[in-house]
C-alpha cells in the first residue's frame, strides 16, 4: 500500500463524520502542507508527505493527524509496524509509547510543563535511546498550535504551571541513535540525521478536575 492510499483513507473519513484535515494547507502560502496524513516512514521523524511511495515488510510508519471539527483541534499520531520488524525497532516503539504515558501522567494540578518533558526523557534515556531537541509539543484548541510548547527534555519544576482546563498535545518523538535530525528539501519531512529508526506517538490531553484526560484515545 502506498502512503498517498492511506492519506486517501483518512481524508475520506475525516470528511464523512463532518471534520476538516487540520494538516492539509497548514503553514506558509509558500508551502503549504499538501496532505491530510503525515506519514513517516523509518528515518523519517514526522511531517513527512504522503505519496507514491510503497510500504514495505519491516517498515515502520508514523501517522500523525489532526481534525477541525466544532470549532476544535485534535492531534494525534501512532507509529506502527508493517510485518515484522527487529528486536531493537519493537522496542522503540514500546519505549516511546511507555514514554508518552509517563508524560501524560505527569500533567497533573500543581505541576509544570517539564515535569512532563523530564517524564519522558527519563523513561527514553534510560533505555538508550534519545528524545527530538528541534521539535516538541504544544498546546492545542481553538488553534492548532498553541502555548505553551511541551518539550520532550526538562528539568522537573519548570516550565509553565498546569492549569484546570489546559489541553496539550504531548508527542515525544525517539531516535534510535542520536537525537540531531535534518529537514529534508521539501521544507516538511525531518529525518534523523544518522538515517536510524525513529519513533513518535501523541495524545491530545486535557487537564480535568486535576487529573489528565485523553481526548484522543
Amino acid at each position: 500500500m502506498t502512503t498517498a492510499e492511506l492519506d486517501s483513507l483518512a481524508e475520506d473519513f475525516i470528511l464523512s463524520r463532518g471534520g476538516t484535515p487540520a494538516f492539509k494547507g497548514y503553514g506558509s502560502p509558500d508551502n503549504p502542507f499538501p496532505a491530510t496524513l503525515c506519514t513517516s516512514v523509518n528515518e523519517e521523524v514526522v511531517h513527512g508527505i504522503p505519496g507514491r511511495r510503497k510500504l514495505m515488510e519491516g517498515d515502520v510508519i508514523s501517522v500523525d493527524v489532526g481534525v477541525l471539527k466544532g470549532g476544535w483541534y485534535g492531534d494525534a499520531a501512532r507509529t506502527f509496524a508493517v510485518g515484522a520488524v527487529t528486536p531493537e525497532v519493537e522496542r522503540l516503539l514500546r519505549i516511546t509509547e511507555e514514554s508518552l504515558d509517563r508524560g501524560i501522567a505527569a500533567m497533573g494540578s500543581g505541576n509544570r510543563v517539564h515535569d512532563i518533558s523530564a517524564a519522558v526523557q527519563e523513561h527514553v534515556e534510560a533505555a538508550g535511546f534519545s528524545v527530538v531537541r528541534d521539535l516538541c509539543g504544544h498546546g492545542v484548541g481553538k488553534d492548532l498550535h498553541e502555548e505553551p510548547s511541551v518539550p520532550n527534555f526538562g528539568k522537573r519544576g519548570t516550565g509553565a504551571a498546569l492549569v484546570e482546563g489546559m489541553t496539550l498535545a504531548i508527542e515525544p518523538m525517539v531516535n534510535t541513535g542520536v537525537w540531531q535530525v535534518n529537514v529534508l528539501e521539501d521544507g516538511w519531512t525531518v529525518v534523523t540525521r544518522d538515517g536510524k529508526p525513529s519513533a513518535h506517538f501523541e495524545h491530545t490531553v486535557a487537564l480535568v478536575n486535576g487529573k489528565p484526560e485523553i481526548l484522543t484515545q
